[in-house]
C-alpha cells in the first residue's frame, strides 16, 4: 500500500486523479490510499441528497461552497479544511467479507485513531460511519461513501476533527433526520480525555491525526493475511 499526503486539495480534482489511480490499479498497480483535506465542499451522493440542503445554490456560491455531485455511494455531506479525508484505492474482489467487511475495517480504523486521541466512539447498526455511543448522545464524527468499479474501491471516509464542523448546519446529515455532526477536538473536550495536557483546550491538528489513520489503515488492510498475498480462508 502506497499512502499519499495530497494537502488541501479541490474535489474535483481529487475525484480525477482517484479515477486515474482506480485505473491503474484495476491494471496491477500497488493499491493507493489518499490523505488529503478539501476546501468547503456539499455532496450529493447516488442516493440524492438534494432535499437535504437547507440553502440555496446562490447562497452557496456566495458563501464560496461548491456544491458537487459525486460517484459515490450515499447521500449527502460535506468537507472543509480541518476535516481528514482518506480515499482508498484498493482491491476488493477477493478481500474476505466483500464490501459489507470493508466498511467494517474502514471503521476499525476509525475507531482505533479516535482511541489514540483518548475518544471513544463506535458503531451504529444499519448506519454507515463512526458515532459517539447512545449515551454520549450519539454524534457522527465520520461519514463514509464508496464507489467500486470492477472490484476496485475510491472515495472513502471523512473523519471530523478540527472544533469547526458549523458547515453540517447547511444539510441533514447524511439525510439522517436528527443527526448531529462532531469532531475529535469537541469529543477529547467533552470526553475529558486532554485534561492533563496543558494544551487541552487547543483544537487538534490534522496533522497529528494523519500519521494515527495512516498507522490504523496499514494494520487493518495492508497487513491483512489477504494483503500479504495468503489465501483467503473461508
Amino acid at each position: 500500500m502506497r499512502i499519499d499526503d495530497l494537502g488541501l486539495i479541490s474535489y474535483r480534482e481529487a475525484e480525477a486523479l482517484q479515477l486515474a489511480t482506480l485505473a491503474e490499479v484495476q491494471n496491477g498497480a500497488e493499491e493507493v490510499l489518499y490523505l488529503l483535506e478539501h476546501p468547503k465542499v456539499i455532496t450529493l451522493g447516488r442516493q440524492g441528497g438534494s432535499e437535504n440542503l437547507h440553502v440555496s445554490q446562490a447562497h452557496l456560491r456566495a458563501q464560496g461552497i461548491e456544491l458537487a455531485q459525486t460517484l459515490r455511494g450515499g447521500n449527502i455531506t460535506c468537507h472543509f479544511p480541518g476535516q481528514l479525508v482518506a480515499y482508498p484505492i484498493f482491491r476488493v474482489e477477493k478481500r474476505p467479507g466483500g464490501i459489507r467487511q470493508f466498511f467494517h475495517d474502514m471503521e476499525e480504523v476509525v475507531i482505533r485513531t479516535c482511541a489514540a486521541f483518548g475518544v471513544c466512539v463506535t458503531r451504529r447498526q444499519g448506519f454507515p460511519g463512526v458515532w459517539t455511543s447512545p449515551e454520549q448522545g450519539q454524534r457522527k464524527i465520520c461519514s463514509m461513501g464508496i464507489g467500486v468499479k470492477r472490484f476496485v474501491t475510491y472515495h472513502g471516509l471523512a473523519l471530523n476533527v478540527g472544533p469547526d464542523v458549523s458547515l453540517f448546519d447547511l444539510i441533514t446529515l447524511c439525510g439522517i433526520g436528527g443527526a448531529t455532526a462532531t469532531s475529535l477536538t469537541a469529543e477529547a473536550a467533552r470526553q475529558n480525555t486532554r485534561l492533563a495536557d496543558p494544551a487541552a483546550n487547543a483544537a487538534i491538528e490534522v496533522k497529528e491525526v494523519k500519521d494515527v489513520l495512516a498507522r490504523e489503515f496499514r494494520a487493518c488492510f495492508a497487513h491483512s493475511p489477504l494483503a500479504a498475498g495468503q489465501a483467503a480462508q473461508h
